[in-house]
């Protein structure tokens, strides 16, 4: 399948919750595959299905050269943070330090309808706990403390890509997530 085009910052799907998956089949497959060689192409850490325009809970990992994916998952947060730099392939070249918790272990099913469960510290950990937040429909910038929100929106404006999604016709949303802001859940 060809790769697909990144949804940026502006785009409704990216603020949608996304649906569960309930059928694993064929064309589950097939967004699997596109997702990774998206993912791999842009290059990222981690893509979620909404970021391709697709509202269903699925999203895939490059972390410490492991590929994976994971299908309806929920999360299980340590209390123990990490402050560290985060990006994402919705807002090109925006990086802002973004509080996390050090440790996630997730639980999902893999594309064939298989329980998985993946148990991550550091960077594999943001990154479940980054595109968990995508199917949620809560964007990084929504766990950003309000100075570098501030700052995060000045340089959105700023750039060509927001210039180009706005042109189109997409007005961007920009919330306060209603979770706690250190990504522990509740």
């Amino acid at each position: 399948m060809p790769i697909q085009p990144i949804r940026h910052f502006g785009d409704p799907v990216l603020i949608t919750p996304a649906e569960q998956v309930v059928d694993f089949d064929k064309e589950l497959r097939v967004l699997v595959r596109d997702l990774t060689e998206t993912m791999l192409d842009a290059p990222g850490a981690g893509l979620a299905a909404p970021q391709i325009g697709v509202g269903l809970r699925v999203f895939v990992w490059d972390v410490d050269d492991a590929l994976g994916h994971l299908i309806n998952p929920s999360l299980e947060l340590s209390s123990e943070i990490q402050e560290g730099d985060e990006g994402c392939l919705s807002f090109p070249e925006l990086v802002y330090p973004t509080t996390r918790a050090f440790r996630a272990v997730a639980k999902g099913f893999n594309m064939h309808g298989e329980p998985v469960v993946v148990e991550g510290t550091e960077l594999l950990a943001r990154a479940l706990q980054h595109e968990t937040d995508h199917l949620n429909g809560i964007l990084f910038i929504d766990r950003l403390n309000e100075q570098d929100r501030k700052l995060a929106m000045k340089e959105i404006r700023e750039s060509e890509w927001f210039g180009l999604a706005t042109s189109s016709g997409n007005s961007p949303e920009v919330r306060v997530s209603p979770h706690d802001p250190f990504g522990r859940g509740r």
